[in-house]
């Protein structure tokens, strides 16, 4: 797994979610329920992790979103 975006924004994770979805992605969220351990600050970002042979699908798919600078350094 490969993590392509790293963000506090539950909007912005649940569009990526979709975009991915879509696409036929494999994807995963880690630390979704952080905020039970951070008292719900938002301090810890929420990582959202794609199939390292999926990669390229994933980061071609949301830099046409317009979300290209969301994207973590490969």
């Amino acid at each position: 797994m490969e993590e392509i975006v790293r963000t506090n924004d539950p909007v912005l994770i649940s569009y990526i979610e979709a975009l991915l979805k879509e696409a036929g992605v494999v994807h995963f969220v880690l630390d979704t329920h952080m905020s039970v351990l951070e008292g719900s600050l938002g301090m810890i970002q929420r990582r959202i992790l794609v199939d390292s042979d999926q990669s390229g699908l994933a980061r071609m798919r949301l830099r046409e979103a317009g979300l290209g600078k969301e994207l973590r350094e490969q």
